[in-house]
């Protein structure tokens, strides 16, 4: 091995290659199992790895060759099937990180902010230090955690691991191990979790980020994690959440509840999620997002390359521009045709937009079943579709990820089908 010491929160993330150099996946959990005491120190079984398809298998460490930085060597040989955790796995990131400690020496409380695997000569790997931050005085269970206190590196043995379900656990290191990953990658992780780590996970996301994790993850899922904020939060996420997605987690909660948090809203963002849960599910109305982009017919094509610019934008969205009359709100004025993102890139940045219409593209209305959408989707090569009302103003856009979810069973986040069972990477 070319590192004698290795620390779990450095390693997520880290790359996973065979013996011919080619990336098979990235490290996102170390698995260890505790021995016969808490005492001894705990033996790293393997990694959990994700390979293409998001699919996360179990890597032994005996099938690693080679730990270097920003990288892992493996024999090549692995089981495809996917990891799943059993009774007597810990996964460091998820349930070890972020914990409460007690120290022996002094009965001082501190947080595992990660920890050190280290070889031994027998060639097993034991979790052997702890890299700990000292709680303060603040008030509350977690709150006196959360501020910065005084760092230190201890043995497994000079602290007590209290077992208690029902102890509170942060999930800042977890989080950080996420932080350059796609909202699809942690709304995956998190699947994986007990309800009560994942509402722990949720509840120390930011809401944009919460909101586009809710988005990649299961009905069922997103109503257990809303419930359980209070409807203020629950309000500011759903604000930030495409107007489609809220508008199908709004129409899962009862009509107390829904209505409930929408008069929470701010009343422009309420007014477009009203609307979408007017209309009846599987058609246009209700799988289109009422926040294209949409320009006048006047607006320069530099301001509507900066307008599809926006990083908070959806790329579905910044693939065309919409150009109406004015109003340019929802419903807007007349529709005019849109404007494809390439076609803007071959003229000068000071023409027009309204010189360069794709008016081919027929919008549809809103009662237009999904098998109207996908026609104009597949025989325009697009991935978005103008949607207007009776007097030819834009009210929305229906996008493929919004048709493919619609189309896709009901259970395909939770899809464990192992038709790659085993085999080499």
């Amino acid at each position: 091995m070319s590192v004698e010491r290795v620390f779990a929160a450095r390693l997520a993330g880290t790359a996973v290659f065979d013996p011919l150099g080619d990336q098979v996946g990235k490290v996102r959990d170390l698995v260890v199992m505790y021995r016969a005491t808490m005492r001894q120190p705990p033996k790293a079984i393997g990694l959990v790895v994700e390979v293409p398809g998001r699919r996360r298998v179990f890597v032994p460490m005996t099938r690693v060759t080679a730990i270097q930085p920003g990288q892992v060597i493996t024999t090549g040989l692995v089981n495809m099937r996917r990891f799943e955790q059993r009774r007597s796995e810990v996964l460091v990131l998820n349930d070890m990180l972020d914990r409460p400690v007690v120290l022996r020496e002094d009965g001082g409380e501190a947080v595992i902010e990660d920890v050190a695997i280290e070889q031994q000569r027998n060639r097993d790997w034991l979790l052997t230090r702890l890299f700990l931050r000292r709680a303060t005085d603040a008030r509350g269970p977690l709150a006196r955690l959360r501020r910065r206190g005084e760092t230190l590196l201890a043995d497994w043995a000079q602290v007590d691991h209290p077992q208690r379900s029902d102890i509170e656990q942060g999930a800042a290191q977890l989080i950080a191990a996420y932080q350059d990953a796609k909202p699809a990658d942690l709304a995956d992780a998190m699947l994986d979790m007990a309800a009560k780590r994942r509402f722990e996970v949720a509840e120390s996301l930011d809401d944009e980020r919460l909101a586009d994790v809710l988005e990649e993850l299961p009905e069922d899922v997103q109503v257990e994690l809303l419930s359980r904020f209070e409807p203020e939060r629950a309000a500011d996420v759903l604000e930030r959440m495409q107007p489609n997605d809220a508008a199908d987690l709004l129409d899962a909660l009862s009509d107390e509840q829904a209505e409930r948090l929408l008069q929470l809203m701010e009343p422009d963002e309420a007014r477009g999620v009203r609307q979408l849960l007017s209309f009846e599910e599987g058609t246009a109305g209700g799988l289109m997002t009422t926040e294209p982009v949409i320009l006048s017919p006047e607006t320069s094509i530099a301001e509507a390359l900066a307008q599809v610019r926006r990083a908070e934008l959806h790329p579905a969205l910044a693939s065309a521009v919409f150009v109406t009359r004015p109003p340019l709100e929802p419903p807007t004025g007349r529709y005019l045709g849109l404007v494809h993102f390439q076609e803007m890139l071959r003229h000068p940045p000071h023409e027009a937009v309204g010189a360069f219409l794709d008016t081919e593209v027929e919008p549809l209305r809103p009662d237009a079943d999904i098998a109207a959408v996908t026609r104009v989707l597949a025989a325009y090569n697009l991935v978005s579709v103008p949607i207007t009302d009776e007097a030819d103003r834009l009210i929305g856009v229906v996008t493929v990820d919004s048709v493919l979810d619609e189309m896709l069973p009901d259970d395909w986040r939770r899809n464990t089908d192992d038709v790659l069972t085993t085999g080499g990477i």
